[in-house]
């Protein structure tokens, strides 16, 4: 089974849904089009879809909190992108928001994420 995880920052001062909902469909997609484009996970990127594209929102608090998941991910070859915010609304531009994991195989993306949070 595949899945995509994506992750987001709570500490920083988002208050509009809708800008959260940018940011996590910007995640999910580029990350999703970097393993469509790797010869390596292409083939991962069809077996997500075929399997109904399964995603999981979840939440850190923190930078360092996101780059130490991101750190684990190249470690463990997991394909990933890091959002980096236009600066066009809400925040400076550059701001990292979320990442996003995967697609790849659901049980190498819960050694890095299964103890987090659901995004509230």
């Amino acid at each position: 089974m595949f899945k995509q995880v994506i992750i987001v920052r709570t500490d920083l001062q988002i208050d509009y849904r809708g800008k959260w909902g940018a940011q996590i469909a910007h995640a999910s997609l580029s990350a999703g089009l970097k393993v469509l484009n790797d010869k390596r996970t292409k083939n991962w990127f069809t077996a997500w879809q075929l399997e109904g594209q399964k995603k999981v929102v979840l939440q850190v608090e923190s930078i360092e909190s996101l780059f130490n998941i991101r750190d684990k991910a190249k470690e463990n070859r997991i394909p990933y992108y890091v959002v980096e915010d236009a600066g066009r609304t809400e925040i400076p531009a550059g701001t990292v928001t979320c990442i996003a994991l995967g697609p790849a195989l659901e049980n190498q993306i819960d050694k890095i994420t299964g103890d987090l949070p659901l995004f509230k």
